[in-house]
């Protein structure tokens, strides 16, 4: 079911993205070759604790997975994209880090990933990075008020065509609000015109992901972990987002952004 939010409830959910962002600041700045997933998970922990915030992946056991989830934060390296586990390993000189994570703060969520290249960076791995935020950019600034959803999904998949990567459907952006998991489902590709109706009120994660090389994935045997089939490296940008009368409000910048 849709629950449209209003504006003191997007202000609310405001409080918990800036958060999120600030959250992601500080890992991006101490993920550096040498650092542990396992202490960038701990930072987390600490983090979320200081600020009396909840985190939505503790415990989280949903249909996909091998559940319940044991930690806060996804850390994904390399051809890892989704759900990565954090675990003891020490990151290398260019590594593709793709960080993920939705914390409740007064009973309102806010969800946001991003990929950052540790140390050295390769420039094919910097255009996959590119191509996930253009492709968010692109899918923030298609929803408006009166648009539909698939104006969403279609200019994210139109950005990863036009970059030549493929793009794999079975997980995408979604509604939020008082629980991480929320209708509608967004795919990351679709057609223009189609679908729901966008409307003042409508709070969703958008998630562009992509893999190089492929768009099949498999699963590491801890259930959770998602790959890129072909072990290509992948990467994950991630936005919650508010639609408004007027324009898009993206909810897990440290800066108020409209598109």
């Amino acid at each position: 079911m849709l629950e449209l939010k209003t504006r003191s409830e997007i202000a609310a959910m405001d409080v918990t993205g800036t958060f999120v962002a600030e959250l992601l600041d500080d890992l991006a700045g101490r993920a550096r070759p040498g650092v542990n997933l396992l202490d960038l998970e701990g930072r987390a922990r600490e983090l979320i604790a200081e600020r009396g915030a909840v985190s939505c992946y503790l415990d989280y056991a949903p249909s996909f997975g091998r559940g319940p989830f044991r930690n806060v934060i996804c850390l994904s390296v390399n051809d890892a994209v989704l759900h990565g586990l954090p675990h003891d390993y020490v990151l290398r000189d260019g590594d593709l880090l793709s960080m993920d994570i939705a914390v409740s703060i007064d009973g309102w969520v806010a969800d946001s990933a991003r990929s950052i290249i540790v140390g050295a960076e390769r420039p094919e791995d910097r255009r996959l990075v590119e191509a996930t935020e253009v492709a968010l950019a692109a899918g923030i600034a298609a929803a408006l008020p009166g648009n539909r959803l698939g104006d969403i999904s279609a200019a994210i998949g139109a950005v990863a065509h036009d970059y030549g990567y493929p793009v794999n459907t079975e997980f995408g952006g979604h509604g939020l609000g008082r629980t991480m998991h929320e209708d509608p489902h967004v795919p990351n590709t679709g057609r223009a015109g189609r679908g729901l109706v966008l409307r003042p009120g409508l709070t969703l994660a958008l998630e562009p992901w992509l893999a190089a090389g492929t768009d099949r994935i498999v699963y590491d045997p801890d259930g959770w972990t998602i790959r890129s089939a072909d072990g290509s490296r992948t990467a994950h940008s991630e936005h919650t987002i508010a639609i408004t009368e007027d324009a898009p409000l993206v909810l897990t910048s440290r800066e108020r952004v409209t598109a």
